[in-house]
């Protein structure tokens, strides 16, 4: 064969098989189109002969610990709109028309709202329809119109522990805990969305359920807290009394189980009404803000127990030592006694009894800033107590190796150091019960939808001792004993029962760019204890912010705080022995079982 014939015949054979390719290529672009258009028709066939409907999720309810509602969901009933049920203009205007009449909406609305619905499918019309309202459009079969059930959350305690339930809100469209316990748990009460599917006709109306095509709905689990309503009430009314009476800027409470860590009441002034909370957003008196955990200060007075419990169990001095307090003023560290008492020779007992800044800036030198630093942390502070409530601040305990030479004078008496009102309280619960460390927490354990109860654990080191039992008994029935029977807290003491505990009248830091230093006009008035001293039943904590001394009205922790702490722990303790507790939730409490007709895609119940 010549060149000439064997060229043109590779030329055929690279023609012929790039023809085959490309029609090969062809024919598998043709399938799968074929394939593509047959799977596309089987979705819209299903599109336009299903309608499918999402059951929302009962959300958990939280109790107090006496079984009484904090938080619940009522139903609610929510109009809507799916757009491929209106075949033509007149059959919508025919909808619009009778929702005009049902709602006394106009129907020019009606008819703008679904044409500018994103979702064709699902268009919500209307959020909050009446029982009647609702019965009436579901008598009315309208093609393209639907009523699904909802659930609204409501606080029936209102204000009263807004701080600890926290509230349910939207982020991004999307409802959720936005605080507290709601934000927390969010996972546990929120459960899961399920789905029904149903078989409509072209007016978009039920005419059979696909069962096989449905999901069950999860209904969300329920919280027992800790908190004790009436207890949070006792706490509640007194500072908003307390406030009044020293037309003072905020207040602060806790009440704590010092064995146990459980919360029993806590609360932070100015509070929300989770009801209404999109009111207290922009507040500028911010009533959102739980100063019990996020709003780090520097204790003055309250701090001085905590330090001398250091200095006895780290071996640095014992409890019977004697410090010269330089006739109240130590120049050398510039420190100087409340109301300038020139007191001189006191015992570590006396120092805390009578309040002394020069003996507790002796029982710092003492110390040493390395066994110092190192029981601060053991305490706690400086870290977060990991309390199940979100938005703790740590406080600052800065390092010993940025400490001056007055800072190992200071912290002994609440300056150098920043902490937070809920590790103070955890402080002194670890002085109640011998020295053990102890995590507050809220809540007590969780409600599962099917009815069981599982109690809740607190994570957190809850092993070994921070003080020795010795330390802590002498530091809480004899110094604070002292102080509530002959002290700077004898405003505090009950009538029948032995209370030991601390007044405090700390100093207002100013922020750096208000040129540092101290507020010389406004103070924080506190007093933390417990009773009875053998044996601490409770933990309470008052802090009282910038009580009003303009007329010379008292603003010393002593004044201030040692009265609202007696009146609290009076009730508590007169109610924890009287009263008689609640059986806890019952498996009925559970969420009911949701009305399949109730969450249809528009569609009567059948």
């Amino acid at each position: 064969m010549s060149s000439t014939a064997s060229q043109k015949c590779g030329t055929i054979l690279v023609v012929l098989s790039l023809l085959g390719l490309a029609f090969g290529l062809l024919g598998w672009r043709l399938f799968q189109l074929q394939f593509s258009q047959a799977e596309q028709a089987r979705e819209q066939s299903y599109r336009q002969t299903h309608a499918q409907v999402p059951v929302l999720p009962h959300r958990g309810r939280i109790w107090d610990r006496r079984g009484r509602v904090l938080a619940d969901s009522s139903r609610k009933f929510i109009l809507f709109a799916d757009r491929h049920g209106f075949h033509n203009p007149d059959t919508l205007k025919e909808a619009a028309w009778r929702l005009q009449e049902i709602l006394q909406v106009p129907g020019n609305e009606i008819c703008a709202a679904i044409h500018a619905g994103r979702n064709p499918g699902y268009i919500k019309l209307h959020e909050d329809l009446t029982v009647d309202q609702r019965t009436e459009i579901l008598h009315e079969n309208l093609p393209g119109i639907g009523v699904q059930s909802d659930w609204e959350r409501i606080y029936p305690s209102g204000r009263l522990a807004s701080h600890v339930v926290g509230y349910v809100g939207y982020i991004e469209d999307r409802r959720q805990g936005c605080a507290g316990v709601e934000l927390r748990y969010d996972p546990v009460l929120q459960g899961r969305p399920g789905r029904e599917v149903f078989v409509v006709d072209a007016g978009r109306r039920p005419i059979g359920m696909a069962l096989g095509d449905c999901v069950d709905v999860q209904h969300g689990d329920s919280l027992i807290l800790t908190l004790d309503a009436t207890i949070q009430q006792f706490l509640r009314q007194t500072l908003i009394e307390a406030i009044d009476r020293h037309n003072a800027e905020s207040a602060v409470g806790v009440v704590m189980n010092p064995w146990t860590g459980e919360i029993l009441a806590l609360v932070s002034l100015p509070d929300f009404d989770p009801n209404r909370y999109a009111e207290a957003v922009d507040d500028p008196a911010l009533p959102m803000k739980n100063r019990a955990l996020c709003d780090p200060y520097e204790p003055g007075s309250i701090f001085k127990p905590i330090a001398a419990a250091i200095g006895i169990d780290c071996g640095a001095f014992e409890p019977d030592a004697v410090f010269y307090c330089e006739n109240g003023y130590f120049s050398e560290y510039r420190i100087g006694e409340f109301l300038n008492h020139p007191y001189g020779r006191l015992s570590v007992r006396e120092i805390l009894a009578k309040s002394s800044n020069v003996g507790m800036a002796k029982i710092g030198l003492k110390i040493g800033p390395k066994r110092l630093y190192e029981g601060v942390r053991l305490f706690g502070f400086g870290q977060k107590t990991g309390i199940d409530l979100p938005g703790e601040d740590a406080g600052v305990v800065w390092p010993t190796r940025v400490w001056d030479k007055y800072t190992v004078t200071r912290i002994p008496f609440g300056h150098a150091i920043s902490v937070t009102t809920l590790q103070i309280a955890r402080a002194y619960s670890i002085i109640a019960n011998g020295g053990r460390p102890v995590v507050p927490h809220v809540v007590r354990a969780v409600v599962h939808a099917d009815g069981r109860v599982q109690n809740v654990q607190p994570t957190g080191a809850l092993v070994g001792q921070v003080i020795q039992p010795e330390t802590a008994q002498w530091i809480r029935q004899t110094a604070l004993v002292a102080v509530v029977n002959e002290g700077t807290g004898t405003l505090a003491k009950l009538p029948d029962v032995q209370a030991f505990g601390k007044t405090g009248t700390a100093n207002i830091a100013r922020p750096r760019e208000q040129g540092g230093g101290y507020d010389q006009q406004n103070y924080i008035s506190s007093f933390v204890g417990g009773a009875p001293a053998d044996k601490p039943e409770v933990v309470v904590l008052v802090s009282i912010r910038k009580p009003d001394r303009s007329r010379g009205q008292p603003y010393s922790g002593g004044r201030v705080a040692a009265p609202v702490f007696r009146q609290i722990m009076e009730q508590t303790l007169r109610y924890l022995r009287d009263g008689r507790p609640t059986p806890p939730p019952e498996a009925s409490e559970t969420p009911p079982t949701v009305d399949a007709g109730d969450q249809s895609a528009g569609l009567r119940p059948t």
